[in-house]
């Protein structure tokens, strides 16, 4: 219930929160008195209203509108909110409550107002609890004696009642208008250049991710252990998409969140990062379509791409693709500061300067009890936007505002450049691609070229590195020679062509060569009866020379099966002299001895794992004492388990198995995948999974 009622107050704006406010205050009130207490304009506080009751915020009883039960603990004290929780039965008659704030003295009426101004509560000092108003000698206890401060139990608090705020306040609960929607500071830009500005930057949002996931095709990055992408592999995709780490983070987690980047375990049996098979759909979708798929998953995610390369508070660097790198108010944020500048006209933009501080205000206004992160979150949405293509020139695109409204980001097809199917070859081994190319082309080119530059027009350098790397997909000569006059407007230039013809003539002059043993003989003939023997053929062997063979066949099957075919091989060591080996030979045991070993040995691994049982539980023991921590969260306990991981430390957790039952065990954790934690139980002596959620407490445990 009181989560629930969290976040529906979280989903208010500062108006409906004061207004929820002032039936907190004022108890059971009639609407007129409602719309009397509320400092805004009478419409205005109408309409809260009824959006409250339509939220079920707030019902009906006899004689008025009320909050329901737990509004008041739960709405507390914070920015739009009077602070003032408690009500007093002493001033059930308004004329006693004139008259007491008649007979306190200026001094008093100052306190009394900072306190009101302040959340409605105030320390006590030395101030005496029980005390006559004749006996007063404080204005603190003139305030406490005429019951206008109530102390809180145990003494050293004091609040002011909703009564005496109110009456403070001029009968309102606030002092200062509250509709006032606060303005944001903007400057005037050209319509038309902010939607350019922004489309160009849709469109090299969708380049950058195709660019970045073709590479990541061929070449993929390991996973690290604790999950997420590694620093050296963020920077090795910074260079190559020529960003800094912040956009390049942005690229790789947006990619993530839709669905176009996972994992899959390569041939070391290592999880590496890959496109998904989704990505291969997304590539042959317009570049609009494409743009629109990425910004519907970064708005909607609770991703935290601006955090990577940042501490957290343990001193840990983020890392991209993290799974703890996440908040589950950032998708709100996002909506909330798009939706603010969606509502400038078009042609405002954020000034320089007062703009985002001007913006952070009207966000906060919008949703006042979002955390304090609140600011972080609006000052990197605009920086994500502005990269992603939403924002241009500090204002956001036409086509953005459609899509916030209906989803549907009308107009950006046309606004994007069109692809180009041409380069301009130079003299100096460069290529100038006079636009965004055609995405067949751009890889192409990318594999025969490296990009130098990026912008308004990229380039291109050719290399006998880069050369060689069409060649070694397969590429011949005359399909480069080919290629590159069939892309160039201008003539392929002497020295390209020269820079072709050399590495295609130096390129394989070396082979390299798999093989699990050779077969040397003198006799050239005998090797030659060997390689057409009609059961050799499964062997995989080849000749390099007339006196050698080489096999594919590992050594301890290849001398049997020659054996077989009536060769007489000998084994050859490192120093090329014949190495002579003879079976070790074995015995076996008297069959009576061989059960006793064998009883033996079952009761020593009974006596073992009791042994071991009772040393975990000592273990254990060790810590109960100073076994005062809270439950832990799901995230909490992965962050804790994560940190025992990386240290290979020894944790003493509580654990609640599929029966309700509570446990404490020893373990060592050993890897944390799909909140499973793989750990080696002392109590059992063996490895086990154990469910992250099920942990309600971790604990370190010195090892020994």
């Amino acid at each position: 219930m009181r989560a629930s009622l969290s976040r529906a107050l979280d989903a208010l704006t500062r108006l409906e929160l004061s207004v929820l406010d002032a039936l907190v205050v004022a108890g059971q009130t009639p609407r007129e008195d409602v719309v009397s207490i509320v400092h805004a304009a009478p419409d205005a506080v109408e309409a809260a209203l009824d959006l409250l009751i339509d939220r079920g915020l707030v019902w009906s009883s006899v004689g008025g509108w009320r909050a329901v039960t737990g509004v008041a603990d739960a709405l507390g004290a914070g920015p739009g909110v009077s602070g003032l929780r408690v009500r007093s039965p002493d001033f059930a008659d308004p004329s006693v409550l004139e008259a007491a704030l008649a007979e306190i003295t200026p001094a008093a009426r100052a306190l009394l107002e900072h306190v009101v101004d302040h959340g409605g509560e105030g320390t006590t000092g030395s101030a005496r609890l029980t005390v006559l108003p004749a006996d007063a000698a404080t204005p603190a206890e003139e305030l406490i004696s005429r019951r206008l401060l109530i102390p809180r139990a145990g003494g050293s608090v004091v609040q002011a009642p909703g009564e005496v705020g109110l009456a403070v306040r001029g009968g309102r609960t606030t002092r200062e208008p509250i509709d006032d929607l606060p303005t944001i500071a903007v400057a005037e830009r050209s319509p038309d250049l902010v939607d350019r500005a922004a489309a160009g930057a849709a469109f090299e949002a969708v380049r950058r991710v195709e660019l970045l996931l073709d590479h990541w095709g061929t070449q993929p990055p390991t996973m690290l252990r604790s999950g997420g992408l590694g620093v050296r592999d963020l920077k090795l995709a910074t260079a190559l998409l020529h960003l800094d780490e912040a956009t390049t983070a942005l690229v790789v987690e947006t990619a993530h969140t839709a669905g176009l980047l996972g994992t899959v375990a390569n041939a070391d049996g290592n999880a590496v990062w890959v496109p998904s098979d989704s990505f291969d759909a997304w590539v042959a979708r317009p570049p609009a379509e494409r743009w629109a798929t990425l910004v519907h998953a970064w708005l909607d995610s609770a991703r935290l791409p601006a955090l990577v390369g940042t501490r957290d508070p343990a001193g840990k660097t983020w890392n991209a693709l993290a799974p703890e790198l996440a908040s589950h108010a950032v998708a709100e944020a996002r909506r909330a500061t798009l939706l603010a500048l969606a509502d400038l006209p078009p042609g405002a933009a954020l000034a320089a300067g007062t703009g985002l501080p001007s913006l952070l205000d009207r966000v906060s206004w919008d949703r006042p009890r979002r955390p304090r992160s609140r600011g972080d979150y609006v000052a990197w949405t605009l920086t994500e936007a502005a990269a992603l293509g939403l924002t241009g020139l500090g204002a956001v695109a036409s086509y953005t505002r459609a899509l916030l409204s209906d989803d549907k980001p009308t107009g950006l097809a046309e606004l994007m450049p069109e692809p180009v199917d041409h380069v301009l070859i130079q003299a100096d081994l460069t290529a100038v691609a006079p636009g965004p190319l055609e995405s067949s082309l751009a890889r192409s080119l990318q594999l025969v070229a490296d990009v130098e530059s990026r912008g308004g027009a990229t380039t291109y350098r050719f290399t006998p590195a880069s050369v060689r790397r069409a060649l070694d997909v397969g590429w011949t000569a005359a399909e480069v020679h080919g290629f590159l006059e069939q892309v160039s407007r201008t003539p392929v230039p002497q020295p390209l062509t020269y820079l072709v013809d050399d590495t295609v003539r130096t390129f394989g002059a070396i082979r390299v060569g798999h093989a699990e043993a050779f077969l040397r003989a003198d006799d050239e003939s005998a090797l030659t009866e060997l390689l057409h023997h009609p059961k050799a053929a499964g062997l995989g062997l080849r000749r390099i020379a007339p006196t050698v063979i080489i096999s594919t066949t590992p050594i301890d099957v290849l001398l049997p099966r020659l054996r077989d075919l009536g060769a007489a091989p000998v084994l050859e060591s490192a120093d090329g002299s014949v190495q002579v080996s003879r079976p070790d030979v074995l015995r076996a045991r008297p069959p009576r001895e061989r059960r006793a070993s064998v009883r033996s040995t079952r009761e020593s691994a009974r006596i073992a794992s009791v042994v071991t049982a009772i040393r975990a539980g000592d273990r254990a023991a060790t810590v109960r004492p100073a076994a005062t921590a809270a439950p832990l969260t799901p995230s909490g306990a992965l962050a804790a388990l994560r940190e025992a991981i990386e240290a290979e430390s020894t944790v003493l957790v509580g654990y609640v198995d599929n029966q309700g039952v509570s446990s404490e065990r020893v373990i060592d954790p050993i890897s944390i995948e799909g909140g499973s934690l793989t750990a080696h139980d002392h109590r059992a002596d063996d490895v086990r999974a154990f469910a992250v959620h099920r942990i309600t407490t971790v604990r370190p445990l010195a090892s020994g």
